[in-house]
């Protein structure tokens, strides 16, 4: 099998994008403060991979189509779904009776539990919001480029996450904590959350363009073009033979 730059190119990226979106669920349960001079916004330690996830799926968009973000989208959906099992069964396994020893120096039951029972909710959370936040993600995506005729990354990159950050954000927020903390301060995470995101979002354009010079001139692959029906029309041909993309 003869691995181009293209099969290369997308095994890592999934990977990572899986890995990120499985981690960031898992650490999701810890929350943190960000000192903004006026206010110190609460934030899941989640956010920590956003970034990552969010320059990944618009390389995916860009480089090889909404089918093969949607194919990523499901396989880390069921990575998730594994991680929650994986997970679900080592919480319940009993624990060996050295470890209830006064002096037993390792991880104790209450230490694991608080950290990975905690996380079984967050991953139920991330896994509903994920779907919905993601599949509105790769729509607007995929809309906008072809309203602009492949044109404005930026614009593309930026309105698909207004949207489906808010979606995913409201969602996932509300199924992870309600009942654990009080309403008022759910809200506040959403918010502060939520306008994380966009700041994000806008802070990394820059990237995505560097990304997107990267990816087409270092490694000679080129960005999908779509057509008036919104398919595209050079995904199998060479970087050096396909229609040229105007990104901005």
């Amino acid at each position: 099998m003869n691995l181009d730059r293209r099969i290369q190119l997308f095994v890592v990226l999934a990977a990572v994008f899986v890995t990120s979106l499985v981690v960031g669920d898992i650490i999701g349960v810890k929350l943190f403060e960000v000192n903004l001079g006026l206010m110190a916004p609460v934030m899941s330690a989640g956010m920590l991979l956003f970034p990552v996830t969010f320059l990944l799926t618009d390389i995916l968009n860009e480089f090889y189509g909404k089918k093969v973000a949607r194919f990523v989208t499901w396989v880390g959906f069921c990575m998730a779904v594994f991680a929650f099992a994986a997970i679900t069964v080592a919480v319940r396994v009993p624990w060996a009776p050295m470890t209830q020893a006064a002096d037993y120096p390792g991880t104790v039951a209450r230490s694991f539990d608080n950290v990975f029972a905690g996380s079984q909710r967050i991953l139920m959370a991330s896994m509903v919001a994920y779907l919905v936040g993601q599949f509105a993600d790769i729509a607007v995506f995929n809309g906008l480029k072809r309203a602009t005729h492949n044109r404005m990354l930026w614009l593309r990159a930026t309105g698909s996450t207004v949207v489906s950050q808010l979606i995913d954000t409201v969602v996932v927020q509300y199924i992870a904590w309600t009942g654990v903390l009080p309403q008022k301060v759910i809200i506040q995470i959403i918010l502060t959350s939520y306008v994380v995101k966009l700041l994000v979002a806008v802070g990394l354009t820059p990237l995505i363009y560097l990304g997107h010079a990267f990816v087409e001139r270092k490694l000679g692959i080129a960005p999908v073009v779509l057509g008036e029906d919104g398919e595209p029309v050079n995904l199998a041909a060479p970087a050096s033979e396909a229609p040229p993309a105007r990104a901005a």
